[in-house]
Formats: structure tokens, sequence, C-alpha cells
């Protein structure tokens, strides 16, 4: 058994040849009869003498003994079953198996082999993989290993995952008396299955390690993993709105490059986690890689997918759409529901032929897409915005802001990302310097070897721009509450008494109406209408309609 034990990969692999190995190494003997009277019977039968034993490998051997025909193996019906032989009778001792013998015996009798199913039963023999809590390091486990090796000198399994025990919030064991856990019905229904399940898989308890149940912990998953990706899912229906080839093209978009180069890393990660069964670590990336596609590639792309170029969209589609397949067959064995319904919306708009996405080949890694340059540079950027924006966040200054200038020392970051970062933090300049001015209006901050120095003056033209800003904000926002998508297009009418305002939104009257996806927009001196929307841009009242058209 210790030898065969050396040839299991256990997760986590302490248990090998810690609580487990030692169990092996000191193995007790194990009576495997009990007196009970539920029970599988010991197939065992002694003479009248009580010198002589026959042990009974099969209900035809039974039979043949007896000459009865053995229906039923309960042990009453079993221990009035007796045979004579050699002039002596034979009588089934009282004893049954112990449970647990039965446990360890499951591979075989669940294919009833040897009497049936041989050819199978070798095919399927040892256990690729099988799952249990840290008890059964006693139990299931170790019978397992014992008949296994008894029998064909082999091991029963070839990797285990050892779970922990999910325990109450307050570190209890979970009591239905106590009343100490939520229903898991209702938390499903609440929450969902796939929240739950990427709970559960993401956290240590799939590592042998106690886990203190809480609720929050599944509406978090929700929110982050599953409403996200789902969101993500909606932004690109948006756009959709022809077949597409189901393999990204080969894209120059920086953007496009980076999120390629991440969702290879994702295969590559995923694939090695699952390969070796540490399904923590195959289930965390998922949820990270989710909010760096929201949060930073459709967010920094969002503009190219209904700008007036062309081809540049169809390149953020094309790979909007590959990212998402690819995720979908990624998350399929953690969030199985959330992968299907992105499997079958993604269908609708490419050649995918398989029915389902649990149905179809994992995804492959490739490394040619792994641009490591661009990675590198890109988490410099990253640094850059996020410098940016806390010397935004201590000096009062709003994102939607705009602000003239930010200077970047200390990198070797590439032009080409410089607009977004620009876009990110909402300047409208990005340079890169030796030396950063010092004095005011410049604000400085420096972390290791990167300084970034941000110009914080508002001059009255970045004020205006400011305000369009957050009007724009204001009025899309309006949109989203009244459910309309990009493809509505709606006559707009505003009103306010603030002659600033007045200025600004007939200065800018075109740009504005592009944003909001207007097909007119007009200024009005009052506004009668059920549907008005009254709202506080700058600390000033402007009142809005539309009307679709």
């Amino acid at each position: 058994m210790v030898k065969n034990n050396k040839k299991v990969a256990w997760v986590p692999e302490h248990i090998k040849e810690g609580r487990f190995g030692k169990w092996l190494a000191e193995a007790r003997d194990w009576a495997v009869s009990r007196n009970r009277f539920w029970g599988t019977p010991l197939p065992i039968w002694q003479s009248a003498d009580g010198k002589d034993f026959i042990c009974v490998g099969s209900i035809a051997e039974l039979e043949k003994l007896s000459g009865q025909t053995i229906l039923d193996l309960h042990k009453h019906i079993v221990d009035k079953i007796t045979f004579i032989k050699n002039g002596q009778t034979y009588a089934r001792v009282p004893e049954v198996l112990d449970c647990w013998f039965e446990s360890g015996a499951m591979p075989y009798a669940e294919r009833h082999y040897p009497f049936e199913n041989k050819k199978n039963f070798k095919q399927e023999f040892p256990a690729q993989f099988i799952a249990e809590g840290q008890d059964q390091t006693r139990g299931w486990f170790y019978t397992m290993m014992v008949i296994a090796t008894a029998i064909f000198k082999k091991t029963p399994f070839l990797n285990v995952v050892v779970n922990g025990i999910v325990l109450a919030e307050d570190g209890q064991k979970m009591s239905k008396r106590l009343k100490n856990y939520p229903d898991p019905a209702a938390v499903i229904n609440q929450y969902g299955a796939d929240a739950l399940r990427y709970y559960l898989m993401s956290s240590p308890v799939v590592k042998s390690e106690n886990l203190n149940f809480n609720e929050s912990g599944v509406k978090e998953v929700l929110g982050k993993v599953i409403m996200t990706v789902n969101n993500v899912l909606s932004f690109y229906e948006l756009y959709a709105n022809k077949k597409i080839i189901s393999a990204a093209q080969k894209s120059n978009q920086i953007l496009d490059i980076w999120i390629t180069a991440k969702l290879h890393k994702l295969i590559k990660e995923v694939t090695g986690a699952m390969e070796s069964y540490d399904l923590m670590a195959a289930t965390r990336p998922l949820g990270e890689f989710i909010t760096e596609l929201s949060t930073w590639y459709l967010r920094r792309s969002r503009e190219r997918f209904k700008g007036d170029d062309a081809r540049d969209a169809a390149d953020a589609l094309s790979t909007l759409h590959t990212v998402l397949l690819t995720l979908s067959k990624l998350m399929a064995p953690v969030t199985p529901f959330i992968a299907e319904h992105i499997f079958q919306t993604l269908k609708k708009y490419s050649d995918e032929e398989s029915e389902s996405v649990h149905l179809t080949n994992w995804p492959t890694f490739n490394s040619k897409w792994i641009n490591q340059d661009i990675l590198e540079k890109m988490s410099i950027a990253r640094r850059v915005v996020e410098a940016a924006l806390s010397l935004r966040a201590v000096n009062n200054l709003k994102v939607r802001q705009p602000l003239s200038e930010l200077l970047i020392s200390g990198t070797n970051i590439n032009n080409e990302f410089l607009p977004i970062i620009g876009e990110e933090i909402n300047v409208a300049r990005v340079n890169i310097k030796k030396t950063l001015p010092t004095a005011a209006p410049w604000k400085i901050k420096s972390e290791n070897e990167l300084a970034v120095a941000l110009n914080t003056e508002i001059t009255e033209e970045l004020r205006q721009e400011g305000i369009l800003r957050e009007l724009v904000h204001a009025i899309n926002s309006f949109r989203k509450e009244n459910k309309l998508t990009v493809n509505d297009r709606v006559a707009i009418s505003i009103s306010t008494e603030n002659t600033e305002l007045k200025k600004i939104i007939t200065t800018h009257k075109d740009k504005l109406a592009k944003e909001v996806l207007a097909s007119s927009l007009d200024l009005k001196d009052s506004i009668q209408s059920a549907t008005v929307k009254e709202l506080m841009i700058d600390g000033k009242k402007v009142l809005l309609d539309f009307k679709r058209k």
C-alpha cells in the first residue's frame, strides 16, 4: 500500500506522505466483520463441527451448493440457507461485513465486476480522480487502497482531491438543530448555483482546509464574476448585429493584442491547474481575468465599437467574440450555467457547430499569441494610471474633469500607450520626460523608479469641457434608465435658466448630440412633459426630456 500510494497525486500534496502516508505505514489489522442485523452478510459458511469454513464467491456457487434459487441476499433470507458437504451441514456465520468494506469495494460493485463488464472495468480502473473529505484518509480512501492492493496490487485511484469541511459562519459545525447556516436552496435561488460553485471552488476548502461559510462571499462572486461577465456579453450583443468569424482576425490594435495575450496566459494557467487537480488555482484566475476584461479592455475599447473606423470596430468585435467564446469553455467546469449562456449567445453570431459548451474541445494554449513586451508595457501603463488617479483623488479632481497634461518619468513605456493612459485619466496630453516639474500647479507621485506629474490647473476652457462631460454622463444615464440601446435614436429637449450652461450647450450642440446618440438636440426655454427629468449639472438645474425617433 505504501508503494502504491507513491503513484498517487494528492491535493494538497502534504497528505500523501503526511496524514494518509503515516496511516498506511502504521496500518492496523482490520476486522471486516461486524455483529449487526442490517448489512451485507459475510459470505462464509461454517461446518457443524466448527472445523471447516467455505467462502462462497457468487450467487451461482451458493445455488449449486444449496440446490436453491437465490433471489434475495438480505441477511434474514441468506441465514436460512444451508447445505451439506462431506456429510457436514454448513450454515452461514452470523456476522455482516463492515460497511467501510463495502465503500472500498465501490469500484467493483458499481460495475458488478467480475460477473459483468470485465472489459469496461479494465479500461476504467484505476479511477483518474476521486474527491472526498480529509476524514476519509482513515475511511474511504483507505479502504479502497486496501482492497485494490489486496486484489490487483494496484492503487484504485491516480489523483485525490481532499476537501475540508464547510462550517457555519461562526466556525461551528453546521447543525439543523441550531439552524446556524442559510438554507442551500435559498442561497441558490437568490445568487444562483454558479455563484455558489465558484465561491466554494475558489476557496481553500478544495485543498483540505475548513471554510467558514459566508453568504456575503457568494453575493460578492455574483457581482464581481457572474454579473460582470454577463454585462460584457450584453455589451457585445449591442454591436454584434451580424455573423463574424469565430477566430480573432489578426489585429494590430494594442488593446486587442494585450487581451489576447492575457487570454492565452489564462488558458495555460487554468489548464495546468486543472491537469494537476488544483481546483482553487484553476478557478481564481477566471474572476481576475473577467475583472481585467471589463474594467480595462472593454472600458478602454468602448469608443472603438461605436466609432467611425469600421476596421477598428471589426477588430474589437472579433477580438471580444473570441475572448468570450474561449472564456465560456474555461468557465464551463466551474460555472456551467453562465458558461452555457455565453456560448449559446455567441453561437448566433458565428459558425460554431457544437450544441453545447460542454460538448466542445478544451481551448488550446498558443505561445505565439503572448506578446510579453506588450504585457509588460501595459502593466506599466496601468501603474501610471493608478498613480495619476490617486493624484486626482488627493487633489479633489473628479475624473470627468479634463486636465491639460500628465508627465511620466523613470519608465521605457512606448508612445503608443500614451493615448490609452490619457483617455483613462482624462488629460489632453501625456508625455515622457527625464525630469519632472515640481512647482505649482504640478503635483508629483513617485513609486520606486516610476514618477508622474499632473498639471492640476483648471482653465476656463477645461472647466467648461468638464461641465460638458457631466452633461453627457447625465444624459446617457437617463438613456439607460429608459432602457435605450445604442440603436435607439432620440430627439432631446434641454432647458436651463443658467446662462453659462446655455452657452456651453449651444456651442457644443453637435458634439453633445453625437455623444448621447441623439438625432436632434434642442435648447428650450421651458419643457412641459410628464416624462421630464431634473438634473443637477455643476450645481445648476437642468430639465431634460426625449422622444424616440
